[in-house]
C-alpha cells in the first residue's frame, strides 16, 4: 500500500487546514483526498485514546451540491477503519457538535460554511470539543495507508458506497436545547422573518422559534446554494432585509450562514446587526462574567462595563476556546463570541431553575433568541437596545491578491522587534489620525489613535490578502476610515 503523509497531501491537493478542519475547491476535494483526511483524523483519535474499536462517529452536512458526495466519502472512511458512522443528516454544525459532545464521541461536519458553492470542507470535532491547533499539527503528521483499487484514476471511490439512514436524534437534541431552556411561550406575540436561503439551519431554527411562541414568516428559501457571509453581508441581502421589514412589520429578521454557526439578526427596520455587537448583547443577557473575543471585535465590549473581564485573542475559534478553557478555573460564567457573531459557551448557564450545558463551538441560534428576550425584558425595540451600548462602529474590507510578503513587510516596519512598536513608522503611514496611544500585535497590528479611531491590519492566514478592520465613533467615519486605509494600502507595493 502507498503511504500518504498528510503534510504532503496539503501541499499537493490544494485542500488545506483552516479553522477547525480542512477546506478547498470542490474539484480538489476528491473522494480520495477526503478519505485520506478523515483517515488521518481517525488515526489521531485512536492513538490519543479518544476513539475505541467499533466506536461511533457522528456526521452531518450542509446543503451545497457537493456535500452528499463528500459525506459519502467521509462515512466510507469511518467504516473502512472499523468504526460506525452515525448519519445525522442536514443539520447545523453546532447541532452535530452538540450531539458528539453529549455522547462523548467525535463528529464531523461537511461544510464550506459561508464560502461559495465551488468550495467545501470538513470540520473535525473531538469528543470534548473542536480540534485545536495542537490537534491539527498531530493530524498533519499522520501517515495514511492508501488501499489499492479503492479509487479510480480521478480519485473517485470505486464500487457501491453505502450511506446509513438518517437519525434525527442530533436534530431533536439541538432543538430541545433551546426549547427546554428558555421560558415557555417566551416569544409569544413576536413576529419574526426567517431568511432561509440555503442555510442548513432554516428548518430547525423555524421549529425552535415557533415552539417558543413566535409567529414566523419564511423568506427567500432557495434550492441553489447562497453564499451568506455574516462579516461581509451582500448588498442584495442588505436591501432584502429593509424591504421585508417595510412589507411585514417584523420585530426582527433572523438568518444564519450556510452551516448555521454564524447568526444574522436585524432590528425592526431591517438593519443587520454586526456580529460582534450581537455577541455583546447575547453575553450580557446570559449573565456571562468573563468574555473572550478576538482582537478584531468591537471595543464596545470593554466600554460597556457589562463584564468582569474581557480577554482578547488571535482570530479563530480555537484561540477563543483555549482562552475560555483557561478561565473556567475562576468558577464564574465564561462565554465567547467572534466578530462573525458565532457564540461559544464554556460554562453551564442557569435560568429559572433550568440549565443549559456548555457548547464550546460557534452557535448561531442562541444569539437572536437572547437578543429578542433582552430587548423584551427592557421593553425596548432592538434598535433602542442597541443604543444602550457605547457608540462604537466597525467596518472591514480586504485587498485581494495582495502579496503575502508585502503584507508581512508592512507589518514588520511597524515593529522594531517582536515586542516593541515603531511609533514613527505608524505615524508616517497614518499622518492624519494623530498619535497612536495603544498598539496590539497579538494578530497583525491593531492601532488605537488619540482620536479614538482604530485601524487593524492583518494578513490572511490562508490567502494572499491583506485585511483591514477599522473602528470609530460613528458608522460613517468607520466606513470612510476603512475606505481611506484600503486606498492607501494599494499604494504600498
Amino acid at each position: 500500500m502507498k503511504q500518504v503523509l498528510i503534510d504532503d497531501l496539503m501541499a499537493s491537493s490544494g485542500v488545506q487546514f483552516g479553522t477547525s478542519g480542512v477546506r478547498g475547491l470542490v474539484v480538489d476535494m476528491t473522494d480520495q483526498v477526503c478519505w485520506l483526511y478523515v483517515s488521518a483524523f481517525l488515526q489521531y483519535l485512536k492513538e490519543s485514546n479518544q476513539l475505541s474499536a467499533g466506536g461511533r462517529v457522528a456526521v452531518a452536512g450542509d446543503l451545497r451540491f457537493s456535500s452528499p458526495r463528500v459525506t459519502a466519502a467521509v462515512m466510507t472512511a469511518i467504516g473502512d477503519h472499523g468504526y460506525t458512522p452515525v448519519n445525522c443528516g442536514h443539520i447545523p454544525s453546532p447541532a452535530v457538535a452538540l450531539y458528539g459532545f453529549t455522547h462523548n464521541i467525535p463528529s464531523m461536519m461537511v461544510t464550506g460554511s459561508h464560502i461559495p458553492d465551488d468550495r467545501n470542507g470538513i470540520k473535525f470535532n473531538l469528543p470534548i470539543g473542536e480540534i485545536l491547533k495542537v490537534d491539527e499539527l498531530a493530524i498533519r503528521r499522520q501517515s495514511v495507508s492508501l488501499p489499492e483499487d479503492k479509487f479510480d484514476d480521478t480519485g473517485t471511490l470505486t464500487g457501491l458506497v453505502e450511506v446509513p439512514n438518517v437519525s434525527n436524534d442530533a436534530h431533536d437534541l439541538y432543538v430541545d436545547r433551546f426549547v427546554n431552556f428558555f421560558p415557555p411561550a417566551c416569544l409569544s406575540g413576536k413576529t419574526i422573518g426567517l431568511y432561509e436561503h440555503s442555510s442548513v439551519s432554516r428548518d430547525c431554527l423555524k421549529l425552535i422559534l415557533e415552539r417558543l411562541g413566535a409567529s414566523v414568516t419564511s423568506l427567500g428559501r432557495s434550492d441553489q446554494f447562497v453564499s451568506v457571509d455574516t462579516e461581509a453581508i451582500r448588498p442584495e441581502d442588505i436591501q432584502l432585509a429593509k424591504d421585508w421589514a417595510v412589507e411585514f412589520d417584523f420585530d426582527c429578521i433572523i438568518s444564519t450562514d450556510g452551516d448555521g454557526d454564524r447568526p444574522l439578526i436585524s432590528d425592526e427596520r431591517g438593519n443587520w446587526l454586526r456580529g460582534d455587537v450581537a455577541g455583546i448583547l447575547c453575553a450580557s443577557y446570559l449573565n456571562a462574567d468573563h468574555v473572550v473575543t478576538p482582537i478584531s471585535s468591537n471595543s464596545a465590549v470593554e466600554q460597556s462595563g457589562y463584564f468582569d473581564s474581557v480577554q482578547r485573542t488571535r482570530i479563530g475559534s480555537p484561540y477563543v476556546i483555549e482562552a475560555m478553557t483557561a478561565l473556567l478555573s475562576t468558577g464564574k460564567t465564561v462565554a465567547g463570541y467572534e466578530a462573525n457573531g458565532g457564540f461559544l459557551q464554556a460554562s453551564v448557564l442557569k435560568c429559572a431553575g433550568k440549565v443549559m450545558t456548555p457548547l464550546p463551538t460557534r452557535d448561531a441560534a442562541i444569539v437572536p433568541l437572547a437578543i429578542l428576550l433582552f430587548a423584551d425584558s427592557q421593553s425596548l425595540t432592538i434598535s433602542a437596545l442597541l443604543k444602550t451600548l457605547p457608540a462604537r462602529y466597525t467596518a472591514s474590507d480586504r485587498l485581494k491578491q495582495f502579496p503575502t510578503d508585502v503584507s508581512q513587510a508592512i507589518l514588520a516596519e511597524m515593529k522594531t522587534d517582536d515586542r516593541d512598536i515603531n511609533l514613527a513608522a505608524i505615524a508616517q503611514r497614518f499622518p492624519d489620525l494623530g498619535k497612536p496611544v495603544e498598539i496590539n500585535i497579538i494578530d497583525g497590528v491593531r492601532m488605537t489613535f488619540e482620536s479614538g479611531d482604530i485601524v487593524h491590519l492583518r494578513p490572511s492566514g490562508n490567502a494572499p490578502e491583506l485585511r483591514c478592520y477599522t473602528e470609530s465613533a460613528t458608522e460613517e467615519q468607520a466606513v470612510k476610515l476603512n475606505q481611506d486605509c484600503i486606498t492607501r494600502m494599494k499604494t504600498w507595493y
